[in-house]
Formats: structure tokens, C-alpha cells, sequence
């Protein structure tokens, strides 16, 4: 199979084909993915060609295609690893929540450090910048948010008692949502109109959850 129809394939899963399973097939995916990341980080993702890509990471074509059946579930990949490591970065900074207040200051911070990731992070940027273009991207772009909100929601519910809940979820995840719309928007403006409108989204985010 060439490359130029392994990435026009229609229909291609949205997962890699090949569930890695042993230690040896885990470590050949990460080898996989770290190199497209640096490709990426190079040349952008629309560069990427599966040929280099196969050659970086040290394996055969043949062996890469078992692995990601066309360039967009590599994307992809790289995009649910993201989605990984911010949703334990989330997770840590809500675990020792224990009032409003503190929900406020963790929230804050959680923001500043998911935007030092967005400025230092190149393939992020590029993944997130084609994210409403590709259909996949975006689904679970809003995958990523309901699971965030819900995150969110479920320690909302325990500081304000009483309160609908309901409404509060739909707070949650209205929330998350709108942070990764100020993302893509903080990065791809002037870095000092970024800033502002980060710490604008801030405000108004804390404000909503905290009251």
C-alpha cells in the first residue's frame, strides 16, 4: 500500500488499528508518537508524511501502518495523549479543593498552567488549530470538555448543597468548554492581547463558580 492512499483511505478508524497489549508493542507506540511529535514540532502537521515518520521512529513502514492505518489517527493519538495527561493535571489541582475560595485559586492556577502547556507546546497548538476541521478532532474535543465538566461538576455540587444541579452541570461544562475556545484564541493573537484575554476568561470563569 502506498502512502498517499493510506491517508486518503476513507473511513479510517479513529483509533490506532494495533491495541499495543505487550511491553515491547507500548514502548514501539510511544517511540511512534514521539516522533511524529517532533516532526510535527518541526514542520507542522500537514508535512507529516508516514514515510519519514516510520523512518524517525526506527521501524518499517509496514510495521508503522499496523500501528496508525493513515496520518489522521496519528493526529488523533497525539491529541487523546494530550487529553490524557491535562485530565490528571485537572485532577490533582481539584483534589485538595475544599471550599469556594479554594476552588477559586485552584481553578486560576489550573488555567495559567494549561496555557504555559498551549505557549510551550507547538504540537498542541497545531492539533488544536485544524481541531474544527476535522470532525473527529472535534468530537472529541467535546468529549474531553463533558468529561472535565463532569470533574468539575461533581466538587460543585459538594461546596454549594442545594443548589440545581442541573444548572450546575450545564456551568461545568459551559466552563471547560469556553477555556478551550480561550486557548485557541490566546495563541493564536499577539502573545500580550493573549495574556488579556486568558486573564479575562479567568475572571469571569471564577466568578461563575465561585459566585
Amino acid at each position: 500500500m502506498n502512502e498517499t492512499a493510506a491517508e486518503a483511505r476513507e473511513g479510517a478508524a479513529l483509533t490506532p488499528r494495533r491495541d499495543p497489549v505487550q511491553k515491547r508493542s507500548r514502548e514501539r507506540m510511544r517511540r511512534i508518537l514521539d516522533a511524529a511529535s517532533g516532526l510535527i514540532a518541526v514542520h507542522g502537521s500537514d508535512a507529516l508524511r508516514m514515510g519519514d515518520l516510520a523512518e524517525k521512529a526506527g521501524i518499517s513502514i509496514g510495521s508503522l501502518y499496523q500501528y496508525f492505518p493513515e496520518k489522521g489517527a496519528i493526529i488523533r493519538a497525539l491529541a487523546e495523549r494530550y487529553h490524557a495527561e491535562s485530565r490528571a493535571c485537572i485532577e490533582e489541582g481539584l483534589a485538595s479543593v475544599r471550599d469556594l475560595p479554594g476552588l477559586g485559586r485552584a481553578f486560576g492556577a489550573l488555567v495559567d498552567t494549561y496555557y504555559g502547556i498551549f505557549l510551550a507546546e507547538p504540537v498542541m497548538r497545531d492539533i488544536w488549530s485544524g481541531m474544527q476541521a476535522d470532525k473527529a478532532l472535534a468530537a472529541m474535543e467535546l468529549a474531553d470538555s463533558r468529561a472535565n465538566g463532569e470533574l468539575l461538576s461533581r466538587l460543585l455540587l459538594r461546596l454549594r448543597p442545594g443548589e440545581d444541579p442541573e444548572a450546575i452541570k450545564a456551568s461545568a461544562f459551559l466552563v471547560w468548554q469556553l477555556g478551550e475556545a480561550t486557548m485557541r484564541l490566546a495563541v493564536s493573537v499577539e502573545r500580550s492581547e493573549g495574556d488579556a484575554v486568558v486573564a479575562a476568561y479567568k475572571r469571569m470563569a471564577i466568578r461563575e463558580l465561585v459566585g
